[in-house]
C-alpha cells in the first residue's frame, strides 16, 4: 500500500489500479505544495472511496466543544457556514498520531455518526477509476463548429450562470466567440516550453469547455466562470462552500457545479447540506450538478441531495446510458454525455491513461469531451434558455424541464433532456 493511502475502513489494505493511483498521487502532490496534507480512502475495487485533508474535521457547531475534546492534539475551530465548523489540528511533527478516518471512528462511536466527517477533497476528476473526467480531452479539426451547436434563437437573456470550476482560459472567445462576455477567474496556462509549445496540464480549460457548453445551449445568458478547483482540479470541501456562499451575493440565477464525490460511509457532506439550506431562502435559485463518471448506483454528492438537480450521461446513441455515467433513482435526468465538442485550451498535451499514456495531443481551442460534467451545463443551458423564454425563475424552469424529460424517458435509463429537442 503507497505511503499516502489510508487503510479501507475494515482496516484491510487496499491496492488501487494504475489510473486511479497516478490521479491521486498527482492530487496530493498539488496540495503538499500548499502545505496541506491529503489522504484517500481506497474502496476495494482498485478505486477510491473518498479523499480528505488530514488534521481537518468539519463539525456541526453544537457539538464542536465536545469533538474538540476528544481530539489528541491541539486544534483551532472556525464557522464556514451556518451552524458548520472546520476544526484544524496542529501539525504533529512526532508522527504515529490517528488519522482522521481512525479519529472519526471514535467520534462515531461515542457522539454518533455524521456529528463530524472528513473535510473532503472535491475534484473534477470526478469517477473512481476515471480520468479526467470520464475520458482525456481528444483532438478534433480546427474551425469545427461545437456540439451542440450554437441556438440560433438567442436566448438566455437576463440569466445569470454561475459556474463553479477550474475558470476560464484567457482569449477562448478568439475561437469560440460563443463565449463572448463570458466572465471569471483565469485558468492559467503554464509558461511555454523552450521549444515554443504550450503545455496543458491535466484538467486545464475544463471550466471553459463547461461555460461552452452553457453559451451554446442559451447564448444570450450572463456566465461568470469561478476557479474554484484550483489545486490539480480540485478543491477542499470547505473552501468550496465559502466561495458558494460568496457567490450568492451576486443574484445567481442557476448555479452549475462540476462537481461530485463519494463520502465516507456515504454520509452527505454536511458543510454542502448547509449551503443548500441557505439557497432555498433565495427564491427561485437552481442547483445543477454531475452525478459523477463511476459507473455506479451508490449515491454521491452534491448530487445525491434533493435540493439539485442532478445529472447522468446518455451514450453517444442517446437512447442508453453512457458506461461511465452514474445511475440510480438520486440522478434527476440524462442528458448527452459522450464525445461533445466545444472550447479547450491551445496547445499539446500528454495523455496520462493506458493505453494511450504518453501520446502527445495537439489542441487549436477546441475538443472532444465526454463526462457527467459535461452533461451537466446541458441542461444547465436548458434551465436558462426557457427561463428567458418563460419569464419563470430557475426552480420553475427546471421543474418543467424535468416534467418533460419524464414524458421522454427511456426504459432502464431514466427521464432524459435533450438540445433542441
Amino acid at each position: 500500500m503507497r505511503e499516502d493511502v489510508v487503510p479501507g475502513q475494515n482496516g484491510s489494505d487496499q491496492d488501487l489500479n494504475p489510473v486511479v493511483a497516478e490521479q491521486v498521487d498527482f492530487i496530493i502532490a498539488a496540495f503538499g505544495k500548499l502545505g496541506i496534507a491529503v489522504g484517500a480512502v481506497p474502496a476495494g475495487n482498485g478505486g477510491i472511496s473518498y479523499m480528505y485533508a488530514e488534521g481537518h474535521l468539519v463539525v456541526r457547531e453544537e457539538h464542536c466543544g465536545r469533538v474538540q475534546e476528544m481530539l489528541p492534539r491541539p486544534c483551532t475551530a472556525e464557522r464556514i457556514t451556518n451552524g458548520i465548523m472546520l476544526v484544524r489540528m496542529t501539525e504533529d511533527a512526532s508522527g504515529g498520531q490517528p488519522t482522521v478516518p481512525e479519529l472519526l471512528g471514535q467520534i462515531d462511536a461515542e457522539l454518533g455518526e455524521g456529528i463530524a466527517t472528513p473535510n473532503h477533497v472535491l475534484t473534477v476528476a470526478n469517477g473512481v477509476g476515471r480520468p479526467c473526467p470520464a475520458t482525456e480531452p481528444q483532438e478534433v479539426y480546427d474551425d469545427i463548429e461545437p456540439s451542440p451547436s450554437v441556438d440560433v434563437d438567442g436566448s438566455g437573456a437576463g440569466v445569470l450562470v454561475f459556474v463553479a470550476d477550474t475558470g476560464l482560459l484567457n482569449g477562448a472567445a478568439a475561437t469560440a466567440p460563443w463565449l463572448t462576455g463570458v466572465t471569471g477567474d483565469p485558468d492559467p496556462l503554464p509558461k511555454a516550453l523552450p521549444d515554443g509549445t504550450q503545455p496543458i496540464p491535466p484538467y486545464t480549460g475544463h471550466g471553459t469547455f463547461v461555460a461552452g457548453v452553457v453559451r451554446c445551449l442559451a447564448p444570450q445568458a450572463d456566465v461568470v466562470v469561478a476557479n474554484i478547483f484550483n489545486v490539480a482540479g480540485s478543491g477542499l470541501e470547505t473552501d468550496f462552500v465559502r466561495k458558494l456562499d460568496a457567490a450568492l451575493d451576486l443574484g445567481v440565477d442557476v448555479f452549475n457545479l462540476s462537481v461530485t464525490s463519494p463520502t465516507r460511509n456515504n454520509v452527505p457532506m454536511m458543510s454542502l447540506a448547509a449551503w443548500l439550506k441557505r439557497v432555498e431562502q433565495y427564491k427561485g435559485v437552481v442547483c445543477v450538478v454531475p452525478a459523477g463518471n463511476s459507473n455506479s448506483r451508490l449515491p454521491e454528492w452534491p448530487a445525491a441531495f434533493p435540493g439539485t438537480v442532478s445529472v447522468g450521461a446518455l451514450a453517444a446513441d442517446r437512447h442508453s446510458r453512457a458506461d461511465f455515467s452514474n445511475y440510480g433513482g438520486w440522478v434527476d435526468v440524462y442528458a448527452p454525455g459522450r464525445g461533445l465538442i466545444n472550447a479547450y485550451a491551445t496547445g499539446t498535451y500528454t495523455c496520462k491513461v493506458p493505453p494511450y499514456a504518453g501520446q502527445e495531443r495537439k489542441f487549436y481551442g477546441m475538443a472532444r469531451w465526454s463526462g457527467t460534467s459535461f452533461a451537466t451545463p446541458i441542461v444547465t443551458g436548458l434551465i436558462a434558455a426557457r427561463m428567458s423564454r418563460t419569464g419563470e425563475n430557475g426552480r420553475q424552469a427546471a421543474e418543467a424541464l424535468l416534467a418533460e424529460a419524464h414524458e421522454h424517458a427511456i426504459p432502464g435509463v431514466g427521464a432524459v433532456l435533450l438540445p433542441h429537442r
